[in-house]
């Protein structure tokens, strides 16, 4: 019989992490519904202001080019729980030879970006929050994925987690 590897009835146990996603979403949800809040010392005018979103549209498609491959390079593997597949691999080619969780960077990276183009200290704070939880996670994520792989071991020390050659 075929194993499930996404929600179903046993989800409620949360053994494969189906709380991570639950937090995930709330987060991201609250993020997306937070107010702008832009301190008086924070404004910036033309020609400096027009600097500032360009450099959060260089970094949004920055973030969606991490997405993007993530999701394209993780191909069969992927599931929308942080619990390896049973019958998954584990990749380590394409960006996850740069970065061990480019998912999580590239919608850390997007929210630096609207906080940037905003000029949000409250997206600022609450993008520090989501790279937080999505350290956690992440570490979450890695304590299955070891149990899993025998290499991933020598992959974590080869890969940074979160940041491209920095963290």
């Amino acid at each position: 019989m075929k194993q499930i590897t996404g929600f179903n009835s046993a989800s409620w146990k949360g053994e494969r992490g189906e709380y991570w996603v639950l937090v995930q979403a709330i987060l991201m949800l609250g993020y997306v519904l937070l107010p702008v809040y832009r301190p008086a010392w924070l404004r910036i005018e033309p020609p400096l202001l027009y600097g500032v979103w360009a450099l959060a549209g260089v970094l949004f498609l920055l973030a969606l080019v991490l997405i993007g491959k993530g999701l394209v390079d993780l191909g069969k593997n992927l599931t929308p729980l942080p619990y390896p597949k049973p019958e998954g691999e584990l990749v380590q080619t394409g960006i996850y030879s740069v970065v061990r969780h480019p998912l999580y960077s590239g919608v850390t990276l997007a929210a630096k970006a609207y906080a940037i183009g905003q000029l949000s200290l409250s997206h600022f704070v609450a993008m520090l929050l989501l790279f937080v939880f999505f350290n956690f996670k992440a570490n979450q994520e890695e304590s299955w994925l070891s149990q899993k792989y025998p290499d991933y071991s020598e992959y974590r020390q080869r890969v940074k987690k979160l940041i491209p050659w920095v963290y």
